[in-house]
């Protein structure tokens, strides 16, 4: 496996965020992460960037455990994109793009950013403050962002939340195309059971810090008996933990 996630778990005083979980990225693929609000996932794609320091358990990275890593070799290897994390909001568009990838090292930046602009459409408000744009605009940039060091790894943390459909459909087509094409391993954490289904080779549902279910979207719908993932997930939501 690419990535192995061993009884990982983190506390925060005296509440379990995540509790005892295990799971393993192939390289390639794409791992969907659900579960409610506060279930655990967005503190372990903090644990996975290196962000939040584990209570308990290791995290293997080709064959590395991730605090064998130095910083530079992370920056290389790593990204992710999210919603919930403003970009500075003075800095125009590729202000940012251009402080983030000095952050990570890029060779040949202008040209890099020139590349990722054109791909995600996002030069004709180029010169716009980030925190002017609008919901839709900032999660191109944002994306734009996590692509900048064309990562490896690349995290999720619902990238298209609030978007119409029109927009949240582009950043999913694009994402299904660039992972396509550079071989990225990417762990999605959502709430958009339609994207999770057209985007994720197998996924893992969590709840109160634990997992209670993992497989792909076709087996664990019909483990539960329910016409689609969405139906799925309320089941497991409302339920008694299933694992």
């Amino acid at each position: 496996m690419f990535i192995q996630v061993k009884n990982l778990s983190k506390k925060f005083n005296d509440t379990i965020a995540v509790n005892n979980i295990n799971l393993n990225i192939e390289k390639n693929k794409t791992l969907g992460l659900l579960g409610p609000n506060g279930c655990g996932k967005t503190t372990t794609i903090g644990m996975l960037l290196g962000l939040i320091r584990p209570s308990e358990g290791e995290i293997i990275i080709d064959g590395k455990n991730l605090n064998e890593y130095s910083r530079d070799e992370i920056l290389v290897r790593i990204n992710f994109a999210s919603p919930y994390i403003e970009l500075p909001k003075k800095l125009t568009v590729q202000q940012n793009l251009e402080v983030y990838g000095r952050l990570y090292g890029i060779k040949n930046l202008e040209e890099r950013i020139e590349e990722i602009s054109e791909d995600l459409d996002i030069k004709n408000f180029f010169k716009k403050k980030t925190g002017e744009l609008s919901s839709g605009q900032k999660n191109r940039v944002s994306l734009a962002k996590s692509l900048i060091n064309k990562p490896e790894i690349l995290l999720l943390d619902e990238p298209t939340a609030s978007l119409d459909p029109d927009i949240g459909d582009f950043i999913r087509s694009y994402i299904q195309d660039y992972q396509s094409k550079n071989h990225v391993t990417i762990l999605l954490a959502s709430h958009n059971m339609s994207e999770v289904e057209r985007l994720c080779d197998s996924i893992i549902m969590m709840k109160k810090g634990k997992i209670i279910d993992k497989g792909t979207c076709e087996q664990i719908i019909k483990k539960h008996g329910r016409n689609d993932l969405e139906q799925t997930f309320l089941k497991l939501a409302r339920g008694k933990d299933e694992l």
